[in-house]
């Protein structure tokens, strides 16, 4: 499995927020968002091959239970229900990170899915290269259904300007018994300025809609960087 990187942090964003997690990131995407804060797994995927039980080895030397498995798509990475199968057996809590365009049964105990808004498709970028097959990609509504009705599971989407708000209302028509408290917002920063800037406005269009309002710690404490 090719590997970005792992480290310890705090869980930044979604329901588990601040709690102190292991991170594996996968490397390889099968979208290319504009504001892609993970490039090097997406736009220029780079990583380590390592096997199932390096990959144990490199989780277990922290003093953690919650472990999270991220991208990139980790849904893309062969073994990627093999190893949540053997984290399972070590009493580990696990959640995935995932775009929601893939599916596969997974022993996970929350599903976090980030389904991708118009604002992520880089219609400019790389001379838009990329937009055609991002924008046929980015949302898959019978994947996140299937996730719905499956798992415990969390919708996070990332929020640019105020329209986005119009566009979840659409994203949500679409599915099934999804639960208003998890579904959260996330402002679109790579810096505490972005954060703070957009914060406010969106918080108050979270009260009005009864969405959940997720920070985004990783960039408030360690500001956009790798292995945070």
């Amino acid at each position: 499995m090719r590997i970005a990187e792992i480290f310890y942090s705090i869980q930044g964003e979604g329901r588990l927020v601040g709690l102190p997690s292991a991170f594996i990131r996968t490397s390889g995407c099968n979208l290319r968002c504009v504001w892609c804060d993970t490039p090097y797994t997406s736009w220029e995927p780079e990583g380590t091959e390592m096997s199932l039980p390096e990959i144990r080895q490199a989780v277990e030397i922290y003093p953690i239970r919650h472990v999270v498995i991220t991208g990139g798509e980790p849904f893309l990475a062969p073994g990627i229900d093999e190893l949540a199968a053997q984290l399972k057996t070590s009493g580990a809590h696990i959640t995935i990170e995932t775009a929601a365009t893939l599916f596969k049964a997974v022993p996970c105990d929350l599903i976090s899915m980030s389904p991708k808004l118009s604002n992520s498709t880089p219609w400019q970028k790389h001379n838009g290269r990329f937009a055609a097959m991002h924008e046929e990609h980015r949302l898959n509504f019978a994947v996140m259904q299937q996730f719905i009705d499956s798992y415990e599971y969390q919708l996070k989407f990332v929020v640019d300007r105020e329209p986005d708000f119009i566009e979840i209302s659409e994203v949500l028509d679409k599915l099934k018994s999804v639960d208003n408290t998890r579904v959260l917002i996330m402002p679109q920063a790579r810096t505490r300025k972005e954060l703070h800037d957009k914060s406010r406005w969106i918080v108050e269009l979270c009260k009005q809609h009864g969405y959940g309002y997720s920070p985004r710690l990783q960039i408030e404490l360690y500001g956009n960087r790798r292995g945070v």
